[in-house]
């Protein structure tokens, strides 16, 4: 009888390249010598993890890797080659060309312009380079020193992504200008560094953009503030466009939207100043791009009246299918049944719209119908559409819409958010929400958000807003349509305060996201309607606010035991590094953040979790983001997890408590944020202590 050892060697190793997973390539190599063979010959990506001085544990079978990812070497951001004296660098150096001759693709945690250096002299022949750093650029090293030696010896450089590598913006187009060869022959550039306080200036991204014209892929961190010198303005666009006309991916970011924090629901959407971009240099920014595929403008100054602009993206750019905008606003007019401004974007399949200040249901709906192939769908800080326009906007999107974000919408809150997704509960992959529990022992009460669904069916969309006489009328009367309730099937259990809608189920859920605000329980998330999600694998839960002046919450704990009722829930990001407070002594009557952090993570040992990202909180007046002796007590109760990463520091005592999870396989402390911290000698970032702990990990017994 025939076996899979029959199969052609040639036949079996498309099988095994078609396979990403890194356990289940793991497991084919442990099936016999001619599996691991075949595994090793088409593994063409590997991450190196341990610590770099044991060089003997530098594995040698793994000579087709092309792509090898060093960034996450142990001790995590300390000098590559040089932080012990016992090391030879260019042992080290030699060793990893030697066990990965074929690399081409390369990322590395690039703390000194050495290590990069060391490394380029290894494989010249690199096209793919990804730099990090969140460690400050000392001052005395000179203008360009992180970039001379990549782009003097790397002649095949095509990719550079700099969006995790801290520098000077001032460090780049010298040295772009100086090798132009190389220069020329860049097709992806990432300058969306979010450790930037202050983007490229006006000047740097002309320079940039006339020393880089084949650039196909192109994101750049900027200022759009008319206030500041060397603002974007419509000569920065329009020189964009005319340097780079290949370009089918663009991102221009100001840097303020980089804090990543929630803003006030009440805000209107407007900024008291606007952009200094205007409609025409718009019509002209986008003729002068057709061939642009995605496109994102966070500019976080008003552009107003932009509708006709929009129209004018899509009818240039024929391909367009991701469009991001934020401080837009205009976008769409929706005037009666007409279809206007970025309805009229019908190629479109992700869409975000972030603080658009005049935004109404209308759009909304106007969008439903013209961009009806959306599969993402994205808003925040849109103040005027309601749960009626997103709903209506969901039903017309019914059979594309995938993924949804909703995010600082004042008339939006948690219940209303996931009432106004529930056409789409059994086909939504990704959801994002604000766990804002406005009036929830009220929830059975429609009127809380202004329409009461209980008393009609909602048999179509059009009947919800009237579109008189118009040819949508037309098209949609006498369909009724399959994703309507009736009284039956409610949102309003008229005899009960509980909302019906709470046991529904969502059947392909599979990542949830949550922002709360700071000592807001997450215990109500299953009465507002997510208490059945059975596929649900991964959540983010991010935690943002002040805990300085909180006195101590009525509850023991945040509620993470609520979650045990995902039964196939087995990763978490849990999120506090917008969480503020006292990371010593706390004033009389307040908790510091040793008891907060006891306070979030009461309950996770209960989830039964094996993948874990921890940010802890934080004291900015001392830049100090430590894992607590609470929290580490509280971690080690997680008896299933097998990584967890901390993306803070913490005392060597304390890690020695994540020793009691017996099938822990690789944890690693990650100060990526910037300043990342630079005392080394402290007991929270020495590279002694990681090492030992690490070294203890290792000799643990793995059952599997």
């Amino acid at each position: 009888m025939a076996t899979i050892n029959h199969i052609p060697d040639i036949i079996l190793s498309n099988i095994f390249a078609s396979i990403s997973d890194t356990r289940t390539r793991n497991s084919l190599s442990l099936v016999s010598r001619k599996f691991m063979l075949l595994e090793r010959a088409t593994r063409v990506s590997l991450t190196l993890r341990g610590n770099a001085m044991d060089l003997f544990m530098i594995p040698t079978c793994f000579r087709s890797v092309t792509d090898l990812d060093l960034s996450l070497l142990s001790p995590w951001g300390h000098l590559l080659f040089s932080y012990s004296p016992l090391s030879d660098p260019q042992l080290l150096a030699h060793r990893l060309h030697v066990a990965f001759p074929a690399v081409t693709s390369l990322t590395v945690y690039a703390r000194s312009p050495s290590t990069i250096e060391m490394l380029v002299q290894q494989w010249p022949g690199l096209k793919r380079v990804k730099l990090v750093r969140w460690h400050q650029r000392l001052a005395h090293w000179p203008i360009g020193a992180d970039f001379d030696c990549l782009l003097e010896q790397c002649e095949n450089l095509s990719w550079l992504d700099l969006s995790s590598f801290y520098y000077w913006t001032e460090d780049l187009p010298p040295v772009l200008q100086s090798c132009p060869k190389v220069s020329a022959s860049l097709v992806h550039l990432n300058l969306l560094t979010t450790s930037f306080a202050e983007g490229f200036k006006s000047q740097e991204i002309k320079e940039i953009t006339k020393a880089c014209p084949n650039l196909k892929n192109f994101s750049v961190a900027c200022i759009f503030d008319p206030r500041c010198l060397g603002f974007v303005g419509d000569e920065t666009l329009l020189a964009v466009a005319n340097n780079c006309p290949k370009l089918t991916l663009l991102q221009l970011a100001d840097t303020s939207s980089f804090a990543d924090v929630r803003g006030d629901p009440d805000n209107e959407g407007f900024t008291s100043e606007d952009a200094m971009i205007t409609r025409e240099t718009l019509l002209e920014f986008f003729a002068g791009l057709p061939l642009l595929q995605e496109l994102m403008l966070d500019v976080c100054r008003n552009v107003r009246d932009t509708a006709l602009a929009l129209e004018m993206l899509n009818s240039k750019c024929k391909d367009l299918r991701v469009l991001k905008l934020g401080q837009f606003h205009g976008i769409c007019l929706a005037i009666e049944s007409q279809l206007d401004g970025i309805a009229l974007c019908s190629g479109l399949e992700e869409l975000s719209i972030k603080n658009s200040g005049d935004l109404t249901d209308m759009g909304l709906i106007a969008i439903g119908r013209g961009c009806c192939k959306l599969s993402s769908f994205e808003v925040q800080g849109c103040k005027r559409i309601t749960e009626k326009g997103l709903r209506t906007m969901t039903c017309l999107l019914r059979n594309t819409l995938v993924k949804v974000k909703i995010s600082c919408c004042k008339n939006l809150d948690a219940a209303a958010s996931l009432r106004a997704v529930e056409p789409i509960r059994d086909r939504i992959h990704w959801l994002h929400i604000d766990c804002v529990w406005n009036g929830l022992e009220e929830t059975g009460n429609s009127e809380q958000v202004g329409h009461n669904f209980g008393h009609y069916q909602m048999e179509e969309p059009s009947r919800l807003f009237s579109f008189s006489g118009s040819e949508y009328d037309q098209e949609m009367s006498g369909k009724k349509c399959k994703y309507s309730f009736d009284l039956s099937d409610s949102y309003v259990m008229k005899n009960n305060s509980v909302n019906a809608f709470r046991f529904k189920k969502w059947d392909k859920l599979q990542y949830l996201s949550l922002w709360i605000g700071v000592a807001e329980l997450l215990t109500p998330l299953a009465t507002v309607g997510l208490g059945d999600c059975p596929n649900l694998e991964e959540i983010r839960i991010r935690v943002e606010g002040d805990c300085r002046g909180r006195h101590r919450p009525s509850e023991r704990a945040f509620g993470l035991n609520c979650l045990a009722l995902y039964p196939r829930l087995s990763k978490m990001q849990l999120d506090c590094r917008e969480t503020i407070g006292y990371a010593l002594t706390a004033p009389s009557g307040q908790m510091d953040l040793s008891l907060w952090e006891r306070f979030y993570l009461n309950g996770v040992g209960e989830l039964g979790l094996s993948e874990l990202d921890y940010w802890p909180p934080q004291d900015r007046d001392v830049n100090q983001r430590s894992l607590t002796l609470p929290a580490a007590a509280l971690l080690a109760e997680c008896v299933e997890l097998r990584k967890l990463f901390i993306h803070g520091t913490a005392c060597e005592h304390f890690m020695m408590f994540l020793l009691k999870i017996p099938n822990l396989r690789d944890m690693q402390l990650r100060e990526d944020y910037y300043p990342a911290p630079e005392n080394d000698m402290s007991t929270e970032m020495r590279a002694g202590s990681c090492s030992r702990f690490e070294a203890a990990l290792n000799r643990l017994p793995i059952l599997d």
